[in-house]
Parts: C-alpha cells; sequence; structure tokens
C-alpha cells in the first residue's frame, strides 16, 4: 500500500512539475503577442506565478473558440485549412496549447485518484484530513516521505525535512558547512564520493515553500506559532534588524559577521515559517504515533530544556 501510494505521490508531483515548465515555455512564446508581462520564475511555492496565469487563461479561451465545434472523436482540427486568430496563428502553437492542456488534464486525474487512494491510509482520515491548509496533494507527502515507525523521535523527521541545526549552530541548508560526504557507484562501476545535503531538498521545499505558505494564507490554527515567532525576533533588542540591502553593502565591504548578524524580513519570515512547520510536524508526529499505539517522546527543548509547547 505504501509503496503504491508513494508512486502515486511522484507521479503526480512529477507532472506538475512537467506542467509548470510547460506552461513557463508557453507563455515565453506567446507573451510578445499578447504583449503581456510574465513572470520568469516560479512563485515560493513552485506554482507559476499570476502573471503567466493571465496568459495561459487567455490561451485557454482562444484554444476554445478555435476547436468549438470540432466531432467527439477528434481532438483537434485537421492541420489543413486552419485559419489562427491572430495569437494563435499556427497549427503548431495550437498543438503546444493541446499538449499543455493534456498534461494539467492528467495532473488534476492523478491528485484526484491520490486523494482516493488516502482514504485508505489511518492518519488521513482520522487526523490529517481536518487540518487547516493540508489537503491530499501534502497529506500524500506526509504519509509516504515519513516513517513514523522508524521516526522514535521527531528530531528525526526535522532531519530528514532539513529543519534542524547544522554544525555551525544555523539553519540546515546548502551551504557548504552543511554538506557531508557521500559515496556513490558511478556509471562504470567505480565507488566515488561527493558532498551531499543531510535532507531531502524535496521535502524542505514541500514543507516551507507550500505548507508554511498555506497555512498563513488559510489562518490555520499553526499560525500562531510563526506570529509569536516573528513578534520574538522582531522585539529582541539583542538581534540587530536591517534589510537585505544593508547586509550584502556589508558584505561588500568584508564586514561578513556583521552582515551574517542582521536580521532581514525574509531572513525574520524564513526562520518563523521554519519554527511553525517545526512545532506542528510535533504534532503530526504526537497523533501519528498515538494512532500507531507506538511511545511518544517529547522534543529536546521541552524535554531537556524546560520550554513547552502546547498544540495550536
Amino acid at each position: 500500500m505504501t509503496e503504491a501510494l508513494t508512486m502515486m505521490v511522484r507521479g503526480a508531483y512529477a507532472l506538475q512539475k512537467l506542467r509548470i515548465q510547460s506552461g513557463l515555455r508557453l507563455c515565453a512564446n506567446f507573451r510578445e503577442k499578447l504583449k503581456a508581462e510574465m513572470d520568469v520564475e516560479p512563485t515560493e511555492d513552485g506554482e507559476l506565478g499570476e502573471k503567466a496565469k493571465k496568459i495561459l487563461v487567455e490561451l485557454k479561451q482562444r484554444y476554445v473558440r478555435l476547436t468549438d465545434g470540432i466531432a467527439r472523436n477528434r481532438t483537434l482540427p485537421a492541420k489543413e485549412g486552419f485559419v489562427g486568430d491572430g495569437v494563435i496563428s499556427t497549427y503548431t502553437e495550437l498543438a503546444l496549447i493541446h499538449q499543455y492542456l493534456q498534461i494539467e488534464a492528467q495532473e488534476r486525474q492523478q491528485f484526484r485518484l491520490m486523494g482516493d487512494a488516502l482514504e485508505d491510509v489511518p492518519i488521513w482520515t482520522v487526523w490529517l484530513c481536518d487540518q487547516v491548509g493540508i489537503g491530499p496533494a501534502m497529506g500524500g507527502v506526509l504519509v509516504t516521505y515519513f516513517d513514523i515507525v522508524k521516526a522514535e523521535l521527531v528530531s528525526q523527521m526535522w532531519a530528514l525535512a532539513g529543519l534542524d541545526v547544522g554544525p555551525d549552530g544555523k539553519a540546515r541548508g546548502r551551504t557548504k558547512a552543511h554538506l557531508v560526504e557521500r559515496s556513490y557507484k558511478a556509471k562504470d562501476g567505480s565507488t566515488k564520493t561527493k558532498m551531499s545535503t543531510t535532507f531531502d531538498p524535496w521535502l524542505q521545499s514541500k514543507l516551507l515553500g507550500t505548507m508554511g505558505p498555506n497555512f498563513l494564507r488559510s489562518d490555520a490554527p499553526a499560525r500562531v506559532h510563526y506570529d509569536n515567532y516573528k513578534h520574538r525576533i522582531e522585539t529582541d533588542t539583542g538581534r540587530p534588524k536591517g534589510t537585505l540591502a544593508d547586509k550584502l553593502r556589508l558584505r561588500k565591504e568584508g564586514r561578513i559577521e556583521e552582515a551574517d548578524a542582521i536580521w532581514h524580513k525574509w531572513r525574520i519570515h524564513r526562520a518563523s515559517m521554519r519554527y511553525m512547520v517545526k512545532l506542528w510536524l510535533f504534532d503530526f508526529y504526537k497523533a501519528w504515533r498515538e494512532l500507531e499505539g507506538l511511545p511518544v517522546s517529547r522534543p529536546y527543548h521541552e524535554a531537556v530544556m524546560g520550554h513547552k509547547h502546547h498544540a495550536a
């Protein structure tokens, strides 16, 4: 069951990635004809930007008009004699839009099937499906990328998602100080080494780039952790504040230590997001372990440091 669901999750997100890439290429191809601006890069959660979405809406409307009245057993009009509308001016351009729409439909179907499959997963039906900001897409990620039997401590889940701290005491990332040497088998059969992360970057991007922003947009109960932590940092006189431009200026001047000490808005936001996601993951860990009849261990900051965390 878990293996099959894992394949469905990866397949659905692979289609999503293909759809986003195809959408960006499509928009780049037509933005001059539509005299439209476009977000070149995906948004924080990896999706198409608002300007790109507007271009796609316009192209879909034109596609519907150009294919209106086509016989049911045909997916596109005949190439011979095709007349465009000035924007979709060639048959090849029409076929490109048709291809994008097919990928979009396949993605919707894949996520719908994944949602159906989740109905057989106890933690989804008992707890996850009731969490504000968590839908079947994110639910599929959570139940397939985490192994609750192996995760005896919530810190193991944090480490897998890159929500722990590195050896330098900073948030885990892809900086040189946080990489470790791993062995791998090359194509020629020899064993080689490379520097790699200690966590799953894709999982980290989904939790911090998709799930976290979902909590904020939907005003989920977990948001209280974000707001409280953000307020704590903003009012902490021991943390020097400034802008990202200030940080870049100091680094340019060679004042690296001063630059790294600055708490700008984006850094505060990211730190607050990590804190919120970490505490929500503990609630998830606790609910899942209890459901499976497994012992629950308190996180380090509660068990050792005496700090208290209450579920939102």
